[in-house]
């Protein structure tokens, strides 16, 4: 398995628009690809940010490209995240994972 995470970040004005994005638009693409095993949605609010995660988790690194295309260390953007978002960090973070029984 393997474990994909991205971060953002916005201003604690935008944090609660940003959230409900996530939590629904934001997150549609991961549930709808074939291979993908679960999607979560962390945030931290700081003293002049808020930051946020999509954590997923996807049986294989082929299903990450069905996702995110060949180059699938490279983040994916959607439209909305202009204006919203105060920095675009190029790649995302990908981890070999194991469930413990």
């Amino acid at each position: 398995m393997i474990t994909r995470t991205w971060h953002g970040k916005t201003s604690l004005e935008d944090a609660a628009y940003y959230l409900q994005f996530l939590l629904t638009a934001g997150t549609k693409e991961y549930l709808q690809t074939k291979g993908n095993l679960s999607v979560k949605v962390w945030q931290q609010k700081a003293k002049d940010c808020c930051h946020f995660w999509t954590v997923t988790e996807w049986t294989d690194v082929e299903a990450i490209k069905a996702f995110s295309g060949d180059d699938y260390e490279k983040a994916v953007y959607y439209p909305e995240d202009k204006g919203i978002l105060l920095e675009f960090e190029e790649k995302v973070n990908h981890y070999e994972s194991f469930t413990v029984l």
